[in-house]
């Protein structure tokens, strides 16, 4: 079941597409300011956002921004075109104008998943040197194929789906065991050692990083 987060810091609002979105199916989350977005996002990574522009403390857009990787529908009560137009370039995956029709907004939602699931499923993935095909399973760095384990090509391929993100441990555990059933919490940080050492050594470049306290990502080098 998809899980969205809802950022909005008005509770009769978020009320409403709380109730909306459990009958539709969907599991939800809670954000009452910027802030506390980024918070729960470095927890638990959503499938899909409803962002509200009015926030206290980080507004929303200061924080689309740092959402890449995950689709966010911005709802608000602006309606001024030009707007629109640089929300939607600056990351917003789609603009719905407050107050809102829900069958409409369980559409653009159902949409922005479907796209989404799509382009998880897609078979190349890429980060600057690195190319990945999910159908054969190899990786090239540099046009060089670099020969990973089942375990080290899993936490790779969560990373490139997620170029942007920071994926905490139990994250990276809970996904990538629909792959390889071999890691552990204790052994996962020697997978991503080994893992790094392997791009490393293909490139050059020192693409994993960790970010203390919370997990792993991709870093650009």
């Amino acid at each position: 079941m998809k899980n969205i987060l809802i950022v909005d810091d008005d509770p009769a609002i978020g009320n409403l597409l709380e109730e909306t979105l459990h009958r539709a199916g969907y599991y939800t989350m809670r954000a009452y300011s910027g802030t506390e977005a980024l918070l729960s996002i470095a927890n638990t990574r959503p499938d899909l956002i409803l962002l509200d522009l009015m926030l206290p403390g980080l507004s929303g857009e200061e924080l689309l921004p740092k959402l890449k990787g995950i689709p966010a529908i911005v709802l608000s009560a602006k309606v001024d075109v030009e707007n629109k137009v640089d929300l939607l370039l600056g990351g917003a995956a789609d603009y719905v104008t407050k107050p809102f029709n829900t069958k409409e907004l369980l559409a653009r939602i159902a949409v922005q998943l479907r796209n989404a699931t799509a382009y998880e499923k897609a078979s190349v993935l890429t980060f600057e040197d690195i190319a990945m095909c999910t159908d054969t399973h190899s990786v090239t760095v540099l046009e060089d194929e670099v020969k990973l384990t089942r375990t080290e090509f899993a936490i790779l391929k969560l990373f490139l789906q997620n170029p942007s993100q920071v994926l905490p441990k139990s994250l990276l555990l809970e996904r990538i065991s629909e792959d390889t059933p071999d890691c552990t919490e204790s052994s996962l940080k020697i997978h991503i050692s080994n893992l790094r050492k392997k791009l490393r050594d293909a490139s050059g470049k020192d693409y994993i990083e960790a970010v203390w306290g919370i997990g792993f990502k991709l870093r650009s080098t």
